[in-house]
């Protein structure tokens, strides 16, 4: 099944060419000195192949249980591997701690053989020295998932493992003041012996098998964690498995991470030849793309005033590359503060926002505007815009429709809107603005009442949580979801499920959730299909709910260097990127860098 998954999805992402520039949205605060690790192109001798980088996000997490944004598992995708992962060329669910896999004739007990030769690994930053702790075991994972389980540990995918292992939801929903040893005996997870495990899940749940690599269900050392607490994953501490293994993080200012030695060469090879990753974070993705110029990183995102001329160069314009990611941004609503916890609210200013302008003014055409949430390539996914509100041609918007919602929800030409706040990530407060000129020029609205405030990602992660206190959580937000796995059921039931750990606090709706919860254990075919499309009307239709305002899929370009090589088009679509599918021609390297 899940390679007739990956034959319909790959075609269909070079149809669309969907993509994300590797680099994230421009901070534009000042960049101090100190964070520039390289400064001008160097005579550099021959070393370990390294791939440079830099970035504008710092690093939220390195533990899988707890990591949540596309930031932080690009590296714990690297340092531990998961019971399956996707081949970064084909997207086809391929072996990866796990041998082989079966399920009994229910669809709800999984069973994993387990390689035995893979070992825990702790590498000195000071000597350099990797030193073998122990051989990986069934035992491992068991830990893994009890703790993904764990409400202590305040992670989103904490919910996402509760809907699909049996007894997880239990113990995720048990008061921390009774929280035990016990609690987590519940969870449906054992091991059988050192490699065989067994997962026991809510259900005959179709998309397990794709979702059985995600991060939150890694192995992770008990040992480790119990010795050092939370700074179990700083350098020198952390206990890794994966193929490469953590030498610095400086939050603010780099990382390094080495190949790991002492892992088998058959896990995990994918054919590069990267023995080295040392990236830099920087606030401006400006300077940045100044370094990629003087060839002191391999990639960079292409700012917007830089694109023509460069698509113009004869040579420049060879290094221009597409990404595809497949993901959706958006406005997020909070439901627990007026005025969006009015339905007719939300729905007004959905629709008063007319995407095609949004792509064309503020991407630049990087985008392609979405009135609904999934998109192609999805395993249950409705035709790109054949659900929502709008006209084929003005998906999402009809200013209209938008006008009578608003006096629906007892603001006639907005009169009486109280004040409210929209919170973006770094450099999107231009998709606030272009809001605050839609509610003015399609609903009335005074300007003077929204505020906008630009947060650092992790910062505004941490402010839409759904244990923050309402008064200090924000009316509107912009997020982005990209997916973990190619099922509707990350979709519509990760995200926007009442029972998932979702920032927009949304009560539970038998009309919606009844269809969510029975489409997670029917088996695809036409009945599937047609639950997710009445998921997506019920959310987006003219009657829907609309937890959030779909915006657009994002179609991102980047610029690689020609001594730089690997699948980016493909790797790391569901999951995070490879770098040991990814190589470096270093005398290229080197020359272009003076050595």
């Amino acid at each position: 099944m899940a390679t007739q998954r990956v034959k319909q999805l790959l075609p269909l992402l070079v149809l669309v060419a969907l993509a994300l520039a590797p680099m994230s949205a421009v901070d534009a605060a000042a960049l101090s000195e100190s964070t520039l690790v390289i400064s001008s192109p160097l005579a550099q001798a021959a070393g370990p192949v390294t791939l440079y980088s830099a970035s504008t996000e710092q690093i939220a997490t390195l533990d899988p249980q707890r990591t949540e944004d596309n930031v932080s598992i690009q590296p714990v995708e690297n340092l531990f591997l998961g019971l399956t992962d996707y081949d970064p060329q084909t997207n086809q669910v391929v072996p990866e701690l796990a041998t082989s896999w079966e399920r009994n004739d229910g669809g709800d007990v999984w069973t994993f053989n387990l390689r035995d030769d893979v070992p825990w690994v702790r590498y000195n930053p000071s000597t350099k020295e990797f030193t073998e702790v122990r051989k990986v075991v069934a035992g491992d994972f068991v830990y893994g998932i009890q703790r993904a389980c764990d409400p202590r540990i305040g992670a989103y995918y904490s919910g996402v493992a509760a809907a699909m292992i049996k007894g997880c939801d239990v113990a995720f929903n048990t008061p921390v003041e009774e929280i035990g040893e016990a609690t987590f005996e519940q969870v449906g997870v054992r091991a059988l012996s050192d490699t065989q495990l067994e997962i026991t899940l809510q259900g005959p749940l179709s998309f397990f098998e794709s979702a059985s690599g995600m991060w939150m269900l890694r192995a992770v050392p008990r040992e480790t964690i119990e010795e050092f607490g939370d700074a179990w994953i700083e350098p020198g501490n952390i206990v890794t498995n994966g193929p490469y293994a953590l030498e610095a993080w400086d939050r603010t200012v780099n990382r390094i991470y080495v190949k790991n030695p002492l892992l088998p060469a058959d896990v995990n090879d994918y054919g590069g030849n990267i023995e080295r990753i040392e990236t830099v974070v920087i606030a401006d993705g400006s300077t940045i793309f100044s370094l990629y110029q003087n060839n002191e990183v391999e990639t960079t995102g292409v700012p917007q005033s830089e694109l023509q001329r460069i698509q113009a160069d004869p040579e420049l314009s060879k290094e221009l590359i597409q990404i595809a990611d497949l993901t959706v941004y958006y406005f997020g609503f909070g439901y627990d503060k007026p005025p969006f916890d009015n339905v007719h609210v939300r729905r007004a200013f959905s629709a008063a926002i007319d995407r095609q302008a949004f792509v064309s003014e503020v991407q630049q055409g990087r985008g392609i505007p979405m009135a609904h949430f999934m998109p192609p390539g999805i395993i249950g996914a409705v035709p790109i815009n054949e659900v929502g509100v709008g006209q084929p041609n003005t998906p999402g918007f009809d200013a209209e429709y938008a006008k009578a919602e608003m006096e629906a929800a007892g603001y006639p030409n907005c009169e009486g809107f109280p004040e409210y706040t929209v919170v973006t990530y770094q450099g999107a407060s231009d998709w606030a603005e272009f809001l605050q000129n839609a509610a003015q020029n399609v609903l009335g609205c005074d300007p003077g009442l929204m505020t906008i405030e630009e947060l650092e990602f992790t910062v505004l992660l941490r402010t839409i949580r759904s244990d923050t206190p309402t008064i200090q959580r924000p009316n509107m937000w912009t997020l982005g979801w990209g997916p973990d796995y190619p099922d509707a059921h990350n979709w519509v039931h990760d995200v926007l499920g009442c029972e998932s750990e979702n920032p927009f606090l949304r009560p539970c709706n038998d009309a919606i959730d009844g269809v969510i919860d029975a489409a997670a254990t029917e088996a695809n075919g036409p009945d599937r299909l047609q639950m997710y499309r009445d998921v997506e009307e019920a959310f987006f239709s003219p009657e829907g709910d609309f937890p959030i305002a779909p915006l657009f899929m994002g179609i991102g370009i980047s610029m690689v260097k020609p001594w730089y090589t690997g699948p980016f088009t493909t790797d790391g679509v569901f999951g995070g990127a490879h770098w040991s599918a990814r190589s470096i021609d270093q005398a290229a390297q080197l020359a272009a860098r003076g050595g």
